[in-house]
């Protein structure tokens, strides 16, 4: 089934006005969101993603265009009924106190109740499905201050799907995290795009998590402004690699991803298949050697992945043969032998 428009963008010029003239951030913005999609909001620094998010959540307000939010002008909406369409995590930590998860979880049903207002029987139970859906039953008695970060923020995702709205902005949500805990809540997100139906839209610095997670990608940059598209999509155009390479970077066509790039002073003929060849390829690259099996050179090197003991073998010319079983013994062995790579 098609997914269905949430958020249409048209001709959306952002920025700040000033008494004498705006300050334009990003002009000629066009763009679209949809239903039980994940979208990921790219760029640098200082280019503009924040103002970019606080102009969709209406926190400030455009300089010109359009923000159709299902089918309604963002500007015909009231502060209440807005409350009910869009919910936003921001990247902030507040300092809060003295309330269990299962409370700060409730505020989020507050458009509904009011800020003073009690949970009813039906609030609770969204309450209760909210924490059942993210998982975290185990903390719904913690003190807020307690959780770690990765811990807080889940919390703040649960807080966010009681407001029950249609479209979830959230700010950095991975800015404060280790890495593992990165992932967790960026398949996190995927999956309630697809269990919920929500338009999740998300500002983030975690390019590698980006190109495998999100279902679309809004690149900022000052030549282009936005650019809309699948990650594959934007790898294939060459959208990906114009943003973001830099020097000693570039990217990588056949993985899409983004890829280090290693001065690569000598080569050598690198013969194997799987998962061992590529790691082996990989180090020796990280070495400044040049290695796959077009290479032409005297000396090889065999990856044999059924070998008991010898896992990686370096033939040289003279006939001699040297294996080990890992990968660091083989650039030990490669490093005596330099001489007999080609340059």
């Amino acid at each position: 089934m098609p997914a269905n428009k949430t958020i249409e963008i048209r001709s959306l010029t952002i920025g700040y006005s000033g008494q004498k003239e705006a300050k334009v951030v990003a002009g000629n913005i066009r763009a679209d969101m949809n239903d039980g999609e994940l979208t990921c909001l790219l760029g640098a620094n200082g280019i503009g993603k924040s103002t970019l998010l606080r102009t969709l959540s209406a926190f400030q307000p455009k300089l010109s265009g359009e923000i159709r939010i299902l089918g309604k002008e963002i500007e015909t909406y009231t502060d209440r009924q807005l409350s009910r369409i869009i919910s936003v995590v921001l990247t902030d930590r507040p300092d809060i106190r003295n309330m269990t998860v299962e409370e700060l979880i409730g505020l989020g049903r507050s458009p509904y109740t009011g800020f003073w207002g009690g949970l009813r029987k039906e609030d609770k139970k969204i309450v209760a499905d909210a924490i059942a859906l993210i998982k975290i039953e185990n903390l719904a008695h913690r003190m807020v201050q307690t959780l770690s970060d990765g811990e807080r923020q889940k919390v703040m995702i649960a807080k966010a799907l009681v407001q029950e709205t249609p479209v979830i902005f959230l700010d950095e949500p991975t800015a404060f995290l280790d890495f593992p805990s990165k992932v967790e809540i960026m398949q996190l997100l995927h999956q309630l795009s697809r269990e919920t139906g929500k338009t999740i839209f998300l500002s983030t610095h975690d390019l590698e998590l980006a190109l495998q997670i999100a279902d679309k990608l809004w690149i900022m940059d000052k030549e282009h402004g936005v650019t809309v598209g699948t990650p594959e999509d934007l790898s294939l155009n060459g959208s990906l690699g114009h943003a973001f390479a830099r020097k000693g970077i570039s990217f990588d066509m056949e993985t899409g991803l983004f890829r280090v790039d290693n001065r690569l002073t000598k080569e050598i003929k690198l013969i194997g298949e799987g998962r061992k060849y590529a790691m082996v390829r990989k180090a020796l690259q990280r070495n400044g050697i040049k290695a796959n099996p077009d290479i032409q050179s005297d000396a090889y090197i065999e990856v044999n992945d059924h070998a008991p003991d010898c896992h990686y073998i370096l033939h040289t010319p003279q006939g001699g043969v040297t294996g080990t079983a890992s990968i660091e013994a083989l650039l030990d062995a490669v490093k005596r032998e330099s001489a007999l790579i080609c340059v």
